[in-house]
């Protein structure tokens, strides 16, 4: 909990590729992390809810009072229009719930396709994603991706629900929970990072009350004309890292970490060029053509540096990994870096325990002949068994598993992306 408390709020995605996004966050900062804590958190003990923040996130439940605008907003938009529309199957759902207990949509006879956020869908999960959104209802649990919903005054304590926060005061903390994930963001940036911020307050009037307040503080950042913001609690640790590098001008033991494509580090993508000189989309929702560097790929953080790109899979049924793309960034030698080989290995090892995983494979895809190098050192540092790929044909860098894995990986897209060499791309 302290780590999420930390960060205010972790972002949610279902997808199940490499890792579930705040698995992956979690995992990046605790040692020896299992996925099984979170769902205790979330579905067990009930510190932590999820709710519409930036998008999809978990929260601290402590918090709840400060994000029910959330749950007005949605009472008064489309949700809320959506459950008076169907009345009585919204009755008859609550009805249900109340009298049985948690339901999921295949408890309920199939109702005809209506529109709804994400297109077509059945009356059904519109009006139980509508509830939820509204705060009428919340997750009880989930079985993979599937939901189950029960009353949000079973679910919460009496007094965390009862509990009213000034509407302004809940902007503020909104607001102010952006600053708190990532760190050192600025008064603008990419829209993404503002989803679900009201126009009136304005961002800037909000963000000025924190500041007179004293819940942020402006800093300079080296080769930035505009200002950006910390958190008086991070001031410390910022004195504690310029005295550290000033002590030790190169990292003497620098680790690897496998960052998750939502990782609040990776938010301000505007951020990312200048003080990184790293270039990241999230390419999931682009279209296989247009990818540059493949579906579900982590950036590799390395001490201070992001040097590369990693595309794992897991098959946790098979307790496998399957590394399907690894390239670096122009200038990083991975074999010449003083302590990324083993560094590579400590954090693949962790990467594989995190995945339940005793296998790993390279794919027919990653031909470089330098990362082949890395990747037969760095497995025989991991206790897994690394077994090579079979490939399709002599002539062919893509084998028939990555064709199932790209199938599988891809529901939204047609088709195989091609997956490219490192000096390739």
């Amino acid at each position: 909990m302290r780590v999420v408390e930390r960060l205010g709020s972790l972002q949610f995605d279902p997808l199940e590729v490499a890792g579930r996004n705040h698995d992956l966050v979690l995992a990046a900062r605790i040692r020896g992390y299992k996925r099984e804590l979170t769902d205790e958190l979330l579905y067990g003990s009930r510190q932590l809810f999820e709710a519409y923040n930036k998008s999809l996130n978990l929260l601290p439940t402590t918090e709840l009072p400060y994000f029910r605008i959330a749950w007005q907003w949605s009472q008064n938009g489309r949700a809320g229009e959506l459950i008076k529309e169907h009345g009585p199957l919204a009755d008859k759902i609550l009805g249900e719930i109340r009298e049985t207990g948690p339901k999921c949509t295949l408890d309920f006879e199939r109702e005809k396709a209506i529109d709804w956020w994400w297109g077509p869908t059945t009356a059904v999960r519109a009006v139980l994603e509508a509830l939820c959104v509204a705060g009428v209802v919340g997750l009880s649990r989930r079985e993979g991706n599937r939901r189950f919903y029960d009353l949000t005054e079973r679910l919460y304590p009496a007094e965390l629900l009862e509990r009213q926060i000034p509407e302004r005061e809940q902007h503020r903390h909104r607001l102010l929970s952006r600053y708190r994930g990532h760190g050192l963001l600025g008064a603008s940036g990419p829209g993404e990072l503002w989803v679900a911020m009201a126009k009136e307050p304005s961002r800037r009037d909000l963000r000025m009350e924190l500041l007179e307040r004293g819940d942020l503080v402006p800093v300079a950042v080296e080769g930035f004309k505009a200002e950006r913001y910390v958190l008086p609690v991070d001031l410390p640790m910022l004195d504690e890292a310029e005295a550290d590098a000033a002590a030790h001008p190169v990292m003497t033991q620098p680790g690897v970490t496998f960052l998750a494509p939502l990782d609040p580090l990776m938010w301000d993508r505007s951020l990312l060029g200048p003080l990184w000189s790293f270039d990241y989309i999230w390419e999931v929702y682009t279209p296989q053509h247009k990818r540059r560097w493949g579906y579900y790929v982590l950036p590799l953080l390395f001490g201070d540096r992001i040097v590369g790109r990693i595309e794992p899979r897991v098959d946790r049924k098979a307790r496998l990994v399957r590394v399907l793309g690894l390239s670096f960034e122009e200038g990083f030698e991975p074999m010449a870096a003083p302590g990324f080989v083993d560094a590579f290995a400590d954090a693949l090892a962790a990467y594989m325990a995190f995945a339940g995983a005793t296998v790993i494979e390279r794919s027919g895809a990653v031909t470089d002949r330098a990362t082949r190098q890395l990747f037969r050192e760095v497995t025989r540092r991991i206790p897994a068994k690394a077994v090579a790929p079979t490939r399709v044909g002599a002539s062919s860098s893509k084998t028939k598993e990555d064709e199932q894995w790209q199938s599988r990986d891809e529901p939204r897209s047609a088709g195989t992306a091609t997956l490219l060499p490192a000096r390739a791309r």
